[in-house]
């Protein structure tokens, strides 16, 4: 027997207007003038003011008398019609929302382009170097060129030759031997940069090393030391070395300076790094005497408006007596462009005031750090703090901080930077695990190399700061700051 039954539930979803603002608030400065050409080219209702200022023609006179005198007339505005530089340089950049921004050098006008070095990467000055080689036939030549193909970034040949011979024969239709491939790849070991080619990290170094003065006994010992005892010198046994190896301290010295030279990553030494993201602050702080000002970034600040072409047609169709089904249609049309871009406008004109918001509770709240630029002056802070001040949820904090920069006198942070854990000292203050950060970073930063301190040293170090801390702690925040243990800092 089919039941009936009657439940109420009490439900919480987001609008289309509100997901929109959640994607664009995480998104970085970086990302955000992509997005909105995105935007732009989705939606022909939304248009960039200052494009759609340049694109909009000069206004003509049609009704104008060419036979009537104005001279006297452009006489009198000259004033108006004379251009004044110090006008145009002074322009308040005022935008739809009636919000002033301070350009911070952003402008577009103001914008100089930086010229850029024309040089040719990693696999280019590798492949000119193959061209130039005298080879017996077009085979070898082919086979240079796989192996080329097949090295990554660092310069490295990670793929096995038998994988390389295999896609000669069915990419190129080219039958090579593994010999062959081991032959060609001989050749290219030889090319700039030194180590280029290699399988391994021993192979590496050993290709460097062998292009030295093999005569010079120190260089005859580095090779030794890679080929044999290369677990050894990377664990920084160097006593062990110094038994093995029948050494005193001076040389082993310079065995190890000696392999301290070479390059583990031959292929960085031509490439610029092109992976790496470029910072743009979302932020800008100044000092001025003693007053911090906080204002953001002009590309924050699009000035973007509803195009005007649309909400004329728009007021054109709804006007109109007489409807068809079509015009209906594009009435529908053109109503959900205009939505859709009032949507986004508003959008983001919100974050513009969400960022402000958030970063200026983070300014007042960590203000001596800003002031003076010393780690040991930021305060304990966490996402529920700045939440609890601006009035809004710890998610939206979270997206703001997680991926915007500030930029100020001392350097550019990640907002997500400033937030820290408190820990309590005998005294009972409470102070950010930043500052016991820095003291480690200190202490270590200033220790003997030759006997550098243990996690139990440091761990007494800090005690007698009165910083009550574990030993556990302690290698807890010296592998949030990449520092390895005392054994691996140690030199001779």
């Amino acid at each position: 027997m089919l039941k009936q039954n009657l439940q109420q539930k009490l439900l919480q979803k987001l609008s289309p207007q509100q997901i929109q603002f959640i994607k664009l608030l995480q998104v970085p400065t970086v990302s955000l003038d992509t997005r909105i050409k995105e935007e732009l080219e989705e939606n022909p209702a939304l248009e960039d003011l200052s494009l759609a200022n340049m694109n909009e023609p000069e206004e003509q006179y049609p009704d104008r008398d060419p036979d009537e005198d104005y001279s006297s007339k452009e006489e009198e505005s000259s004033d108006y019609d004379e251009f004044n530089i110090d006008d145009y340089l002074q322009d308040d950049n005022v935008n739809d929302y009636g919000s002033r921004y301070d350009q911070n050098g952003d402008d577009e006008d103001d914008r100089k382009e930086m010229p850029i070095a024309i040089q040719s990467s990693f696999f280019e000055s590798l492949q000119n170097q193959l061209d130039l080689v005298p080879l017996p036939s077009d085979k070898e030549y082919l086979i240079g060129q796989q192996i080329i193909g097949s090295l990554d970034d660092d310069g490295y040949l990670r793929r096995p030759i038998m994988n390389i011979t295999d896609d000669l024969a069915f990419s190129q239709n080219v039958m090579a031997e593994d010999a062959d491939v081991e032959e060609m790849l001989k050749v290219i070991q030889n090319f700039d940069p030194a180590g280029v080619g290699a399988r391994t990290l021993q192979e590496c170094l050993l290709i460097q090393l062998r292009k030295k003065d093999t005569t010079d006994p120190i260089i005859r010992k580095a090779m030794l030391v890679v080929e044999d005892y290369l677990d050894e010198f990377t664990r920084k046994h160097y006593d062990k070395l110094e038994r093995q190896l029948s050494m005193n301290s001076l040389e082993l010295r310079a065995v190890v300076n000696e392999i301290l030279k070479l390059n583990p990553k031959p292929g960085d030494t031509n490439e610029v790094n092109s992976k790496q993201q470029q910072v743009i602050p979302d932020f800008h702080i100044t000092n001025n005497d003693g007053v911090l000002i906080l204002t953001l970034n002009a590309k924050n600040a699009p000035e973007l408006r509803v195009s005007r072409t649309y909400q004329e047609m728009f007021e054109d169709y709804d006007k109109a007596s007489q409807r068809n089904r079509q015009m209906k249609e594009a009435v529908q049309y053109i109503k959900q462009k205009l939505d859709s871009a009032k949507w986004f406008i508003d959008a983001i004109k919100q974050r513009q005031q969400t960022l402000l918001k958030t970063m200026n509770a983070i300014m007042v709240y960590q203000y001596d750090f800003f002031l003076t630029g010393d780690e040991k002056n930021l305060r304990p802070m966490i996402l529920k703090d700045i939440a609890d001040k601006i009035g809004m949820d710890i998610s939206t904090v979270s997206r703001v901080a997680n991926s915007k920069y500030v930029q100020t006198e001392h350097g550019t942070f990640l907002l997500k930077s400033f937030f820290s854990e408190a820990i309590q000292t005998e005294s009972g203050e409470e102070v950010s695990n930043k500052e016991v950060k820095k003291i480690l970073e200190e202490c270590i930063g200033g220790e003997d190399k030759r006997h550098p301190l243990a996690d139990e040293k440091l761990t007494d170090i800090l005690k007698e700061q009165g910083y009550n801390i574990a030993r556990r702690t302690v290698a807890k925040y010296r592998e949030q700051m990449n520092i390895p243990v005392a054994r691996l800092r140690k030199e001779l």
